[in-house]
């Protein structure tokens, strides 16, 4: 485009971006929240779920203390999500970001040589990744190290240089099914050199965070290689540990989380929350196991799930293919997951922020430029991320539009000052 058709194309795209500021809207799209519809779909979990016998198949009362590790029909069940046995395995309460937290801080200070003796503690960071973990490693005053993801997971051949050489590398986050936001799942030849590669530090981990293990978008359901069973034929079997949670399978306020290691790894852990906790909610454990069953009635009800999300998904494909093409094709390029829950936008570099803050400016919420990259810097300021689960689908087309106006005005007007 020439200058002259560029301003003249300028001129357009600001007076309806004056339209919408003139009438702001009300909406976001900045978290992977689950509609109220999904949530319906769990509403027989609190309303029709009857608990008829309070022992566990352990003969645990399910109503009073005990039970660190879980009940046993809660860990078989989440076992066969995370490919582990009974005693590699353990349930907790809702929320799994807590124990991945609880985690970290058990090998920050109380494990038996703690990383806090050292005078830096570094982790890999695969990017864009997903912010709440950046913030966590960043609470803790652990320096993250980006590493650009492939498609297909994490660049191993930078992940293994860099924990070769360096033996202040303690660990990594990987979220290996449907990542957020880029929605790629790793190869089953990076889980392999995962397992296998040597590390300058040797109580190396991995930070197995398998939010997505069940959720689908398409018929074609990906599934990442089972990185512990990896880990043990490697000889590293105390490297992985595995987080699941039911937080976009039910009701997030009220959800089960579980890990999964090796029997020894499941045991150190229990100890730093016999330090916190006697027991987690049984009740609640039993709830999920008489409502999920098994893997098979999970995946039946995630597919209900899909059907509510996957025209969502669409809709933004298909607004942002109609937009984006012919001459504006270069403004932006974007993901077509095939689950999990967000679409990752790259956009010409140094745009991302002004985009976000114009949308910010018409009442229109997104995840803050860059907050898939550790501290939320990204020097290429390209990275947006799109939740597009909790909107309708009328309120996520206008999201859309305007998101599509914002773009093309920021990119355009960029290019002016290049």
């Amino acid at each position: 485009m020439s200058i002259e058709e560029i301003s003249e194309r300028l001129e357009q795209l600001r007076s309806q971006y004056a339209l919408y500021k003139n009438r702001p809207f009300d909406i976001t799209i900045a978290r992977g929240i689950p509609s109220t519809e999904q949530l319906k779909l769990s509403e027989a979990l609190l309303n029709e779920t009857r608990i008829e016998n309070w022992y566990s198949e352990d003969e645990l009362d399910i109503r009073n203390y005990g039970g660190l590790f879980g009940l046993k029909e809660a860990r078989e069940l989440f076992g066969e999500l995370l490919n582990t046995q009974v005693e590699e395995t353990f349930v907790g309460g809702n929320s799994s970001l807590q124990m991945m937290y609880a985690t970290l801080v058990h090998f920050m200070f109380t494990a038996k040589n703690p990383w806090s003796r050292g005078d830096k503690v570094k982790f890999i960071c695969p990017s864009p990744g997903y912010d709440r973990h950046w913030f966590m490693l960043d609470h803790l005053g652990i320096e993250m190290i980006p590493v650009e993801l492939t498609g297909q997971g994490p660049d191993m051949e930078a992940v293994e240089k860099l924990v070769a050489q360096d033996p202040a590398i303690k660990g990594m986050f990987v979220v290996p099914t449907y990542n957020n936001p880029t929605g790629e799942t790793i190869s089953d030849e990076s889980v392999t050199r995962l397992a296998n590669m040597f590390t300058a530090y040797e109580d190396f981990i991995i930070l197995w965070d398998n939010a997505y293990v069940v959720h689908h978008l398409t018929d074609d359901k990906k599934e990442a290689a089972d990185l512990l069973k990896a880990c043990k034929e490697a000889g590293n079997e105390n490297r992985v540990i595995q987080y699941v949670s039911t937080s976009k399978m039910t009701l997030p306020g009220s959800g089960v989380a579980a890990m999964g290691a090796s029997e020894a790894r499941i045991n150190e852990l229990a100890l730093e929350f016999s330090k916190q906790i006697i027991s987690f909610d049984k009740i609640n454990q039993m709830r999920h196991v008489l409502f999920l069953k098994d893997r098979e009635t999970i995946e039946h009800h995630m597919e209900k799930h899909a059907e509510i999300l996957s025209p969502k998904f669409d809709w933004v494909d298909a607004i942002l293919s109609a937009y984006f093409s012919g001459d504006r094709s270069a403004f932006v390029q974007w993901t077509k997951p095939e689950g999990g829950y967000f679409i990752h936008l790259t956009t010409q570099d140094g745009c991302a922020t002004d985009i976000v803050e114009k949308m910010k400016a018409i009442g229109i919420e997104l995840t803050p430029a860059n907050a898939a990259y550790p501290y939320g810097v990204n020097p290429k300021d390209n990275s947006i991320r799109l939740a597009p689960s909790f909107a309708k689908l009328d309120d996520l087309e206008i999201a859309m539009e305007a998101l599509c106006t914002c773009i093309e005005l920021v990119s355009l007007e960029k290019s002016l000052t290049n």
